[in-house]
Parts: C-alpha cells; structure tokens; sequence
C-alpha cells in the first residue's frame, strides 16, 4: 500500500481501556512512523482528557450505557445509540479506515458494527477473563480476536484467537529491582516488609474500611502501608510506617516498593501485578459486568499466584490474610514466582504487527 495506513481505535470509558488502547497505538506508530491513527470515544468520558494528553486525536461520540441505579435516565438511551450509528457513519467515511481495532466500551461496539457492515477489517481486544455481551457479537465478524487468558473459546471462535495478554505500560514492564530506593520514594522505612493497597483509581469502600480498621494490627506486627485511598477516602493515618495518597502517578515505584499486594481484580490492575511479580490479594468487584473480576482473580488463585478475598468478607477476613502472608515469607516468594510466571510481555507489539500483517 503506497499511501500511509489510517488505523482508527475505539473504546474507552476506564483506564483499563484506554491505556492498552494508547499501548497498542504507540506500537503501530513505532512500526509504521507514517500511519495516521485516529481514537473514537464517549463524550464525557475519560478518554477525551487521555487520549490527547497520549498524543493523538479523538472524536466523541453522544453514547452511554445503561443506568441500573437510576432507571429514568436509560429513556434517552435509543436514541443517543441511533445518533452515534449516525456519527460513527460520518467518521468512517472522512477517516477512511483501513482498519478498526475495539478495546471495549460504550463507543466500541456501534464503531466495530458499522465497521463491519462496511467490510473494514476489524480487530477486538478483550481484556477480562469472562467476556462482555458486546465483544462476544463482535467477535464473530473480526479478523482477530486477542485475549488475556486462555479458555476463551468458550466466548470467541477457536480459530480467531490469539493470546496476547494485556497491554500495560511501558514503565510497568521494566520495573526497577531497587526495593529500598523505591521505598524512600514515599517515605516509608527501606527495611520493613511493606503492603501496597490499590483499590483503583477512586479507591474502594470495602478495601479502605477493611484496612483502616486494621491498620494499628498490622503496625503493631511491623506492616508498612503504602495506599492509595482514592478521592472520597482521604484518612492521614498520623504515623511513620503510613504513605497515604489520594492517586499514585508512580505505579512503578509503588510495585517496586511493595511485598505484597490489595487489590481489586480489573484486567489491567491483574496484568500489571503479574508483571510486577508481586504476591496479591484480590477483592474482586462485586458489581461488575458479569462478575468479571471474579474470573480475572479466579485465573490466578488456580494456579496459586494469588489469594481471593470476597468484597463482602473483606472487612473479617482481609487484614487476617495479610498478616499471615506477612509473616510467611516462603509462602509469598513462591506466590510472587507464581504470578511473574503469568506475564505476557509484548502484547502491545503483538496487537500491533498482527493488526499490520493483517491489512499490508
């Protein structure tokens, strides 16, 4: 093809999408420097802010989805999907794709839909353990389906399956080893056997109050804590061995730092932490789409690289679980070999020459 390739992306809403979205993207553009990308998100929706901040540009598109707390707000619903069928049209026949690559979303599906009508060749990312509605009908017409986990053909035709992990970001797959500096970092002591608690970008009830109430238990059994509160969680625990944040930008230095590992079971929080090789404990979502956070931690916990913690059972049975891992250093070495043994490192390089391969 002798003009530049026109790869348009769509997706977006979490970070667990856009910034694999944003991996992928900057893998096309270091093996094809010429080709034009193209995002195509919801308006109001993260991914408006984050894909220009990565670089590129995006269209938004007037999507949502569906409100089970406020039933009255899904009325606008058919008509803000026939509207975006509307605009996706319009930006398909000025970008002129030569390909589409969805990574999950509001504004993936009517994107890779109309795509597909039109015979554009269509790639689809999924990211968790246990497939959405929408990318299980996308599916069926892309020219390629990539996957987190194995066993994923019981959502996606075998033969259009390739296993490629989760995008992560490039400072997340070439961690630093210096434990002590790390710790320094954030203030916290070079020596002590450190818990990192994540419970995503805006926190998590259950995981904040479960570790707040149990934060003089493992103080007294020489537990440093390096959290990650989140906005509404923003408790200044008044004692040397605490590091609170409202949001850590340095997710490298905070692994780095960390002997083990709270978190919520997101696709990439599980990508990340096997590539970060640290001993995790998961407290899955409880409302997630399918309970896919479940089947994300469940992948792990078979092959005894992680431990599970139920959302509902986090406030008895979570700060039990990270005393006895503290005080059991065999068993979270052979945990952390466990889980590094998970990684899928490249996937962003993957996505992006088979994307290309595909359509040169």
């Amino acid at each position: 093809m002798s003009r530049p390739l026109n790869i348009l992306i769509a997706g977006g809403g979490t970070g667990g999408h856009i910034f694999p979205a944003v991996a992928v993207a900057n893998a096309l553009r270091r093996l094809q420097p010429a080709c034009n990308i193209l995002f195509v998100g919801a308006q109001g929706k993260m991914e408006m802010e984050k894909v220009p901040q990565a670089g590129y540009n995006i269209k938004g598109l007037d999507i949502a989805g569906f409100n089970r707390a406020h039933w009255w707000k899904n009325l606008t619903l058919p008509w803000k999907l026939i509207k975006s069928f509307w605009q996706v049209h319009s930006i398909l026949s000025a970008f002129k794709p030569d390909a589409v690559f969805g990574v999950g979303g509001y504004s993936s599906y009517p994107v890779l839909k109309t795509a597909q009508a039109k015979g554009i060749p269509t790639f689809l990312h999924e990211s968790n353990a246990f497939a959405g509605k929408a990318n299980k009908m996308l599916g069926q017409q892309a020219v390629k389906v990539f996957v987190a986990v194995e066993g994923m053909e019981r959502f996606f035709p075998a033969e259009k399956l390739l296993l490629t992990g989760n995008p992560v970001r490039s400072e997340i797959q070439h961690i630093s080893t210096d434990t002590a500096s790390a710790r320094r970092f954030f203030g916290l002591a070079p020596d002590k056997v450190t818990l990192l608690v994540i419970g995503g970008s805006l926190g998590a009830r259950s995981i904040n109050e479960a570790v707040h109430a149990g934060l003089p238990q493992l103080l007294d059994a020489g537990v440093q804590v390096l959290w990650q509160t989140g906005k509404a969680w923003q408790h200044k625990a008044a004692d040397s061995h605490v590091s609170q944040h409202t949001f850590i930008a340095e997710m490298d230095k905070a692994y780095a730092a960390a002997d083990m590992v709270i978190s919520r079971a997101g696709a990439m929080s599980v990508a990340e932490l096997c590539m970060a090789g640290k001993p995790a404990i998961f407290v899955p979502f409880p409302f997630a789409a399918e309970d896919h956070q479940t089947a994300n931690a469940m992948a792990l916990v078979n092959k005894q690289a992680a431990m599970l913690i139920k959302d509902a059972d986090a406030a008895v049975q979570l700060v039990p679980a990270v005393l006895a891992l503290a005080n059991d250093a065999e068993k979270r070495q052979q945990m952390a070999a466990n889980i590094a043994a998970q990684a899928l490192r490249h996937a962003d390089e993957v996505i992006a020459e088979t994307i290309l391969k595909s359509i040169v």
